[in-house]
């Protein structure tokens, strides 16, 4: 009888015990989804969000997403659009990049935070980024009146061709350059410096843009960025076997620029040879073998000297600023000119 009565209150308690433990699971069950809800609440919040830096004080969502825009640029990695803000009545430059070809988290946002801070006269500032719901990113960076350098250069109405603009344009990109180089505590390669990321303003000051975009794509995205620059004639020789860019590869690049500005031709070989070394145009080649001077500027250079332009220019002149530039794309990366360097060199030739 008593063993009989145990059992009844050991079975009692049992299921006591599991009707309080069914109840517990429930009840936590309830907690446990309440949580994830709201996490994925919290987490839906922080998809759509726009960071705006100095400058991008009047940029809002709404302007960015309704802003009507026009493809100026297109590339593997993203697309880039002129865009008028509808509520400032402002011109802004959108770059949409795609989510497959950046980097993600902690790091991607590290980088923008970082980009957002770089700032100088002659680099385009970042002056917001937008993530959106399914991971497109979009930078805004302002407008620039006069388009961008390979523009200036080929449209032959005659401003190209002045000295003054020719030493203003360069000083300038040395001088951006020089501030990504030697700025912070590691320099920053640009990577993909080339006539066609010099945006122009309506003084034609040069800004260099896409400075550090690199860093915020993936190792595949940003090797092809890379690899895009060799077919257009800025890419440095050693970059055939070596896959980094580097501060040597950002003053080969200068240097092609130099030449573009000087010559009013494109740096592209349209029949290379396989032993080239290095990608200078044939034209500028063939001047050197044969020191002719005269075929390595635009005629129009010393033409326009002393009409309507600020600085005297002399063949003198345009022969130094030829040998700097050589001596930026000399093949051996070692005596490659630094970026100081390059500025001194340019000021002394002016004065």
């Amino acid at each position: 009888m008593l063993i009989l009565v145990l059992g009844i209150v050991s079975a009692t308690l049992l299921v006591i015990v599991a009707i309080y433990g069914l109840c517990y699971l429930k009840r936590f069950s309830k907690h446990e989804i309440k949580d994830i809800e709201s996490l994925e609440e919290k987490h839906e919040e922080v998809k759509e969000d726009l960071i705006i830096f100095e400058g991008g004080e009047d940029l809002t969502i709404c302007d960015i997403l309704d802003a009507p825009g026009e493809v100026i640029g297109k590339s593997n990695y993203g697309t880039l659009y002129k865009a008028l803000l509808q509520r400032s009545s402002k011109v802004r430059l959108l770059r949409f990049l795609r989510p497959v070809c950046t980097t993600t988290g902690e790091e991607l946002d590290e980088m923008i935070v970082f980009l957002g801070r770089l700032k100088h006269p002659n680099l385009v500032p970042l002056l917001g980024f937008y993530t959106g719901p399914r991971g497109e990113k979009l930078l805004v960076h302002p407008f620039y009146r006069h388009g961008n350098l390979t523009q200036f250069i080929r449209d032959g109405n005659g401003e190209s061709y002045k000295w003054t603009n020719i030493y203003t344009i360069s000083i300038g990109i040395a001088k951006g350059l020089e501030h990504l180089h030697t700025s912070q505590e590691k320099p920053i390669i640009h990577g993909n410096l080339k006539s066609k990321n010099i945006l122009l303003d309506s003084s034609y000051q040069p800004h260099i843009s896409d400075s550090g975009l690199h860093l915020l794509l993936n190792p595949t995205a940003a090797q092809e960025m890379l690899e895009s620059s060799s077919a257009q004639g800025y890419k440095a020789p050693e970059l055939i076997k070596m896959k980094d860019a580097s501060e040597e590869t950002d003053i080969y690049s200068l240097g092609v620029i130099l030449l573009e500005l000087l010559s009013g031709k494109e740096p592209i070989n349209e029949h290379p040879t396989p032993d080239e070394d290095f990608y200078l145009p044939n034209f500028m080649r063939n001047a050197v073998l044969g020191h002719r001077i005269s075929d390595l500027y635009h005629p129009a250079i010393l033409l326009r000297n002393g009409v309507d332009d600020e600085i005297q220019v002399t063949e003198e002149c345009v022969l130094k600023f030829f040998q700097l530039a050589m001596a930026c794309c000399s093949p051996s990366p070692s005596i490659r000119p630094n970026i100081k360097q390059v500025i001194r060199k340019l000021e002394e030739i002016i004065h």
